[in-house]
């Protein structure tokens, strides 16, 4: 019996089923989380099957996520998408549940759960979930609000379309979902549109980047500059592509400072594989796309002193 197929008889033996990502979500994580919910409430309508966790972040016109009790959890299968950690599962309750099965496309570095279904080759977890109806679709319904949710994740975590985790196979999956009739055009536009605050920060960030010689560059956001702008570090995710849209720049780190004192540090690449920086300053994640903290400037300036000589490797 291959994994999907173990996790599909998970899923039909519980009656209560709460799906859990991670916290400060993206698409993929809504798109997983809220696509696998609704897959499953067509499939199973006696079921109760929730959607847990954080703010959204501005992403709600993707997703809104229900109360839940603590008693709620009783007796309960738990499945967390597009989490690599546990610490980062968004909702504490996740561990009062009976079971906890992981679907995930991140590396298995920290592993978690008492099942777990990791793809490191797909484009996103929407994409894994779309693969997951695809196997079982003799069993499994596909609504036009599945196709709208997974179709954002696979959009996000694809930079649409632009990264190298884009394949073949995540082109069909995305073909196959544009055959449902959710307005894909509106959605796009969501997914680009930015608040005028966050467009007068992506102007500071293109003028205070720090770029050396070979291409590493880095922005340093700090207290005073997300007070200025009136940010909150959980709106500067929209920032992280612009240093990649110049030419010349290979790498780089985008360091936010937080109000306990450090930083949160957000680790991309066109090519130089960077996850290893991440690890080194308690982070993870894909090779060309990883998250790290730093405790103070001094760790900042290590941290991009380690993409520098990366970078410069590559050369």
């Amino acid at each position: 019996m291959d994994v999907t197929t173990e996790i599909l008889e998970k899923i039909k033996a519980y009656q209560k089923i709460m799906i859990h990502r991670h916290q400060s979500p993206d698409p993929d994580a809504l798109g997983s989380q809220g696509g696998l919910a609704a897959i499953l409430k067509a499939t199973y309508p006696e079921k109760e099957i929730y959607v847990v966790g954080g703010p959204v972040n501005g992403l709600d016109y993707l997703l809104t996520m229900d109360e839940v009790t603590d008693e709620m959890y009783q007796g309960a299968l738990v499945i967390s998408t597009d989490t690599a950690n546990e610490p980062r599962i968004s909702g504490k309750q996740y561990s009062l549940g009976e079971m906890i099965i992981k679907i995930d496309h991140h590396p298995n570095d920290e592993p978690y759960g008492d099942l777990s279904w990791v793809n490191t080759e797909a484009s996103s977890t929407s994409e894994m979930v779309y693969d997951f109806f695809d196997l079982h679709q003799d069993e499994l319904t596909m609504t036009d609000e599945a196709a709208r949710l997974l179709y954002a994740g696979i959009v996000g975590d694809t930079g649409r379309f632009m990264y190298p985790v884009t394949t073949s196979h995540t082109l069909w999956v995305a073909s196959k979902l544009r055959e449902y009739p959710f307005d894909a055009a509106k959605l796009n536009r969501q997914m680009d549109e930015v608040s005028e605050k966050i467009a007068r920060l992506s102007g500071y960030v293109t003028e205070n980047i720090q770029v050396d010689e070979n291409g590493a560059a880095m922005v340093l956001l700090t207290q005073e500059v997300l007070e200025k702008f009136g940010v909150e570090d959980a709106e500067t995710p929209a920032i992280i592509p612009i240093p990649g849209k110049i030419r010349g720049i290979k790498a780089w780190g985008i360091f936010v400072a937080q109000p306990e004192g450090f930083y949160r540090v957000r680790l991309r690449s066109k090519g130089p594989v960077i996850n290893t920086v991440a690890k080194r300053h308690h982070g993870g994640g894909h090779p060309l796309a990883s998250g790290a903290n730093a405790k103070d400037l001094e760790e900042v300036k290590e941290i991009y002193q380690e993409i520098q000589a990366i970078v410069k490797e590559e050369n």
